[in-house]
């Protein structure tokens, strides 16, 4: 079974070592994501399975809640992970989370390379509104800057709705919302 949930410090080992698996030496430190966790402006999810009381975490996302806008901090799956839906998982979550926080408008910035993360976001209604040149530090590769429009709007909740009949469809999996 998956349940999405609030992280605490207590998760921060894990999801430390699952940050470092994906970015090698320009990971986030363990003081990051204790900053992180205290800050009372942002929130932080995981997704874990939870299988014979042996729980482990396969992902974590992030944002900052910026007056009526959640800016997206970071997003990750464990490499053993990955293409197993975990991401929109933890993004429908994310979103729902963020409606419960009154946001309006979401953003991130993603790896101009990160097809995978750019078409999840596009599944889900993000759009480009720019590029930030030579954003990452470990190769100077620009980012897409993406935003959705009023995720607050009836029309986005339905959609919303239908992303969450498709993702349950797709990995027979009921109730994933949990947060």
């Amino acid at each position: 079974m998956l349940i999405t949930r609030n992280a605490t410090i207590l998760d921060i080992d894990e999801i430390y070592t699952i940050e470092c698996e994906t970015y090698g030496p320009y990971h986030w430190s363990k003081k990051s994501f204790t900053n992180e966790f205290t800050n009372q402006y942002s929130i932080y999810l995981v997704c874990e399975s939870n299988s014979d009381n042996n729980k482990k975490i396969l992902g974590y996302a992030g944002y900052w809640i910026v007056a009526n806008e959640g800016h997206i901090t970071t997003m990750v799956v464990s490499p053993k992970h990955r293409r197993k839906h975990i991401a929109d998982i933890l993004l429908y979550n994310l979103i729902n989370s963020a409606l419960l926080n009154n946001i309006k408008w979401l953003t991130l910035e993603v790896r101009i390379s990160n097809l995978a993360a750019i078409g999840l976001y596009t599944k889900y209604n993000f759009k480009q509104l720019g590029i930030r040149k030579n954003y990452y530090q470990s190769n100077n590769e620009d980012a897409l800057i993406l935003w959705t429009d009023d995720i607050s709007k009836p029309k986005y909740n339905d959609f919303l709705n239908e992303q969450l009949s498709l993702i349950e469809n797709e990995i027979n999996l009921k109730a994933i919302r949990n947060i």
